[in-house]
Parts: C-alpha cells; sequence; structure tokens
C-alpha cells in the first residue's frame, strides 16, 4: 500500500470563479466539517495513482481540502494481475458490458479477499478508531466492514454504472453488495446508478469535478501549447520549438523534456490544420478505435482535418490490464487503412512518469483542438468532457451516462444518440469545423455551465457535507 504524499493548497483561489453565494455554502461546510472531525482524519482509497479520472482528482483537490484545515490523506492500495482483471471485469458488468464473457465465481471471491486482507493489513497501522474512510470504486468495497469494524466511519464512493440495468449490471451488483452493506453511506455520480440493492442505504449524489488551476486546466497561450506539441512529436517541427517550461504546484519551474510514443506518418504539418481529439485511457467503453472508423468515413466531409487520439502510456497505468490490447488494436486498425488516410490519423501515448509534465501535454492537446470528441460506448461521467468545457473547446460526445448531465444538447455542446452514429459524428464536426460562431457559442456555454457545477470546491463541499451528517449521527 502506498501513501500520495499530497501538497498544501488554498480554495481561496476559486472565489472569483464560483461567486460569493457558492463560497459562502463552501466556508460553512468546511467551518462544520473541522468541528465535526475534531482531530480524527479523512482517507481516501483507491487503487493506482496513475491513469484515470478517480486518480487526478485526489492528486488536485485534495491539497484543497488540506489548505482550508481539513486533515485528509490517500492510500493506494496493492494488488496483483488476478485481481486487476477481476475488478477490471466488475467495471465492464457495471457499464452493462460483458467484458471478457465471464460472470463470477467463488474462485473470485477469495482471489478479491485474498488482495482486500492483504491490504487491510496496511491499513491497520495508518487509520485509527473514529477516522473517516472515502473507498473509491469496485477495488476497495471489500475493506469496508473491516474497516467499520475497526471502528472507522466508512464511505464507499461508486464512480461508474449503467443507465440501462441489464443481466451484466445485476451480475456486478450480485458480487460486490455483500461488501457494501457494512458502509455508512454511498456516493454515486448519477441517481439512476443506484442499485436496488442499495436503495434502503444512505446515499448522496455527488458528480466529480476538476480542478480549474491544475497544470492541466490552467491557462496556456496558444504559442506554449505548440511548442509542447512540437516538442512531443505531434506537430511539424521548426529550428526553434519555443517555451517548454512551466511552474510546478510547490512553485519551482520545470521543463517539459519527455517525448510521447506517436504512431503515425508524419506530424500534423501547420498549426492551421485543424485538429479533432479525444483524450482518454485506452478502454473498450472509451471506443477509440470506433471514432477513427467514424472519422475515416466521414474524412471526406472534414475538410483538412487531422485526428488525434491521445491517452497514456499504458505501462504506466497498473489498475488496466486491458489497455495495452486495445492501443494494439487500435494500431493494427490504424495500419489496414489506406494511405491518405493514416496521414491524417495521429495515435498518441503520452508518458506517465511525470504527471505534472504530463498534465501540460494534455492541456496543451486540448487547448489546441478544434473539436474535442468523448465517443463513449458508456461513461460514468466525462472528466474530459468537463476538461475541454472549461478550456471553451466545442465538444461533441455520446449521449451517455453523465455526459448527458453534464451538456445539454446545441447549448453546451453535440450530443450523438448513440455513439454508434457515424453519420451523425460527421455532420457534427463538418458543422463546427466550418462554422467557427457556433463552435465559440458553444465554448463558452461550456465553461459557465462548468464553472458552476463541475470545479473543486462544490464536490469538496457536497462531501463534506455528508461526512458531518454521518459524525453527528455518531
Amino acid at each position: 500500500m502506498e501513501r500520495v504524499p499530497l501538497r498544501t493548497q488554498t480554495l481561496s483561489r476559486f472565489r472569483r470563479l464560483i461567486g460569493p453565494r457558492e463560497s459562502s455554502r463552501v466556508d460553512d461546510a468546511l467551518r462544520v466539517a473541522r468541528a465535526a472531525l475534531d482531530g480524527r482524519r479523512i482517507w481516501h482509497v483507491n487503487s493506482t495513482r496513475l491513469g484515470g479520472g478517480v486518480a487526478e482528482m485526489l492528486n488536485t483537490l485534495l491539497g484543497y481540502e488540506r489548505g482550508a484545515g481539513i486533515a485528509v490523506g490517500w492510500l493506494v492500495i496493492d494488488g496483483d494481475a488476478p485481481f486487476f482483471a477481476l475488478t477490471k471485469r466488475i467495471h465492464n458488468h457495471l457499464h452493462g458490458r460483458n467484458g471478457d464473457g465471464q460472470g463470477f465465481t467463488a474462485s473470485n471471491h477469495r482471489t478479491y479477499a485474498r488482495v482486500m486482507r492483504r491490504n487491510l493489513d496496511n491499513l491497520r497501522g495508518t487509520v485509527r478508531a473514529g477516522d473517516v474512510v472515502i473507498l473509491h470504486d469496485p477495488q476497495t468495497a471489500g475493506l469496508a466492514a473491516p474497516l467499520r469494524r475497526a471502528g472507522a466511519t466508512v464511505i464507499w464512493r461508486c464512480h461508474v454504472g449503467s443507465d440501462r440495468p441489464n443481466e451484466a449490471v445485476a451480475a456486478a451488483w450480485g458480487f460486490l453488495a455483500p461488501y457494501l452493506d457494512a458502509a455508512h453511506a454511498h456516493i454515486f455520480s448519477r441517481g439512476c446508478y443506484v442499485p436496488d440493492a442499495l436503495a434502503a442505504a444512505r446515499v448522496a449524489i455527488i458528480p466529480p469535478a476538476i480542478d480549474a488551476f491544475s497544470l492541466k486546466n490552467a491557462p496556456l497561450s496558444r504559442r506554449r501549447a505548440r511548442a509542447v506539441l512540437r516538442h512531443i512529436g505531434l506537430l511539424a517541427p521548426r529550428p526553434w520549438t519555443g517555451d517548454l517550461r512551466f511552474r510546478r504546484a510547490d512553485g519551482s519551474w520545470a521543463r517539459v523534456m519527455r517525448r510521447a510514443d506517436v504512431v503515425q506518418m508524419e506530424p500534423v504539418p501547420d498549426v492551421r490544420t485543424p485538429v479533432v481529439l479525444q483524450v482518454s485511457r485506452w478502454d473498450p467503453l472509451k471506443d477509440m478505435a470506433g471514432l477513427m472508423r467514424a472519422f475515416a468515413a466521414q474524412s471526406r466531409s472534414l475538410g483538412d482535418a487531422h485526428l488525434v487520439l491521445a491517452g497514456p502510456d499504458v505501462s504506466g497505468v497498473t489498475d488496466d490490464p486491458e489497455g495495452a490490447g486495445i492501443l494494439r488494436d487500435c494500431i493494427a486498425r490504424w495500419s489496414a487503412l489506406p494511405r491518405a488516410l493514416r496521414a491524417r490519423i495521429h495515435l498518441v501515448s503520452l508518458p506517465m512518469a511525470d504527471l505534472e509534465e504530463n498534465a501540460v501535454m494534455v492541456n496543451a492537446l486540448q487547448r489546441h483542438a478544434a473539436v474535442v470528441v468523448q465517443k463513449s460506448l458508456q461513461e460514468g461521467f466525462g472528466l474530459t468532457v468537463t476538461e475541454a468545457m472549461w478550456k471553451r473547446r466545442p465538444v461533441i460526445a455520446s449521449a451517455v451516462g453523465g455526459i448527458q448531465d453534464q451538456i445539454a444538447d446545441g447549448v453546451h455542446g453535440v450530443l450523438l444518440g448513440t455513439p454508434g452514429d457515424v453519420a451523425g459524428f460527421g455532420a457534427a464536426a463538418s458543422r463546427l469545423l466550418s462554422d467557427r460562431g457556433t463552435a465559440r457559442r458553444l465554448g463558452r456555454n461550456a465553461q459557465r455551465r462548468a464553472a458552476a457545477h463541475y470545479l473543486g470546491p462544490t464536490q469538496s463541499r457536497r462531501t463534506l457535507e455528508l461526512v458531518s451528517a454521518l459524525l453527528a449521527r455518531g
């Protein structure tokens, strides 16, 4: 088990973004929580510190709570290949998809319990009676009962789910339910994700959020974004790349040093060449290959636009055993395309060794993009959608999961009725690439919505209100 260091940051910098009313509500929640905790600590526990939305949220947002006087910590459990294969199966089932074609057996429960026992031994030396523990996603659910017996207040947070429960979803909840009865409360991103098994439990609906001041979302000039993209190998190089410096969260200066692993024929030839971008993990539910097929089918209507599919270096994401296979599949599909299409499609694997450097790269990609796409088959909540909204990028996304809450079609972006709507994708992308007025209008509306609903202080307020209510009940 790993204890992740947190930097102390100040929430006051958000006041001008969230406005006086929400700022006052955040201050009240912090005051009540500090009194309710009274020397106790809140621990967040998940399965990786690298890659994915949960790790990113914890990495950026917990520092603000710490800076506001909340005693908070972050622990990452240890697992092995059979455990992560099982939890990825649970993840896929919760999305309504039987990813590897297998169900759940008594042997799976033994695998799960074995890893839980191993991590519990480490937790007992860290979590004290009276502390609050927020467990994230299926990988940690088995810790709820022993932590409650040890005197902790336990909350389990589920970041995934399906709009239309089916047999696969029911099977996943059948596996998880025995581990969840002990939790004092549960947090879901959407109300429709709550299973019948938890209908009588204490449930809070709290959508995830982004940090507007993190290196992934902070202002980045067009010139510096282009310099980063030239350096990593996506844009055609120049004799002088440009300014690659960035200021780390601790105030020190650093420089983008690493390059990306880019599968392409040649770099994007010119900064004026429009880029259609999707950034996500190499996960089957993100449907990177499907977006490549849609772009290829509609390429004639998209002018000279290029498609960029960007994800993390798969070796840096320990809890996702499917990533390497999905990337290989995308490369194979790219290799089978006609030469003219291969020249307009780029597969980018971003280095994960330095998370802040990685964040600058993603920021540069999103700010340079003419259109940002999230063509997911299922999506618990689209953090990459919120990131693009915050940067005023016009977004095309599947009308699935939490994305439907984030975007009103035609107001904050364009929703595809089904992820497989190739013609709809082509029409939307063609319009946004040619009609810059519409693209700018959607981008402005999107940023306002992100500021009102999906910034870190609002998520922290709602979570701390739940914690305070649980502690008040004893």
